[in-house]
């Protein structure tokens, strides 16, 4: 079943006056940052299609992109750079990634719906949702705004790194990214704190 507004409902039904729905792309990648989006719905029917960001093609969320960014009463988006990822390691990257994200909404929310087992150091009521980004329209946008925004800053550093096929792979552990390590070894965006490549007699999981 697509995403619906069952949550953003019942928190309205329980008081909430502004619901943003939180969710992020690129924890597993070898390469390039974690990105976070906040997506602060203005009607939960306005925008038709909206899904798990991973179940739509790219034709499609881009679409759905720009109807979010033309639609919505709000969207904040937060990056967290590969060396920070390394210094805070990738799970405290991604709360801190989805908080940025919260900051920069300009209405301030007065509920979060997140994806996934996460709860974030702000001063609002939560819901947790797994798998959030197939059960909530608002969490649905927001991985959109999110995978949409890393793609792009994934493809921009394809022209800076060209012999690790970003554009392709958008830094995750493909056959052809693990390659092209072995052969010129990493380079400024990778995670350093990640096992770049399997140990040997390891098959890659990619």
């Amino acid at each position: 079943m697509p995403p619906s507004s069952k949550y953003e409902e019942n928190a309205i039904a329980s008081g909430a006056r502004v619901i943003a729905g939180i969710d992020e792309a690129g924890r597993g990648p070898l390469a390039g940052p974690v990105v976070a989006a906040a997506v602060i719905l203005q009607n939960f029917s306005d925008i038709n299609g909206l899904d798990d960001s991973k179940l739509l093609t790219e034709k499609k969320r881009i679409a759905l992109f720009d109807s979010i960014l033309a639609m919505a009463r709000g969207v904040g988006i937060g990056i967290i750079e590969p060396q920070e990822i390394d210094r805070i390691n990738i799970l405290q990257a991604t709360r801190l990634a989805m908080k940025t994200a919260v900051t920069k909404l300009q209405t301030k929310p007065d509920y979060l719906l997140i994806d996934g087992p996460i709860r974030l150091d702000l001063d609002c009521s939560q819901e947790s949702i797994i798998k959030g980004d197939g059960k909530s329209l608002s969490i649905a946008a927001a991985s959109i705004i999110a995978k949409v925004t890393r793609d792009r800053i994934m493809e921009e550093f394809d022209r800076e790194f060209p012999n690790y096929g970003f554009v392709r792979n958008k830094g995750y552990g493909t056959r052809d990214h693990q390659k092209a390590l072995e052969i010129y070894g990493p380079c400024r965006i990778h995670r350093m704190s990640f096992r770049l490549l399997p140990e040997a007699g390891e098959k890659s999981m990619f």
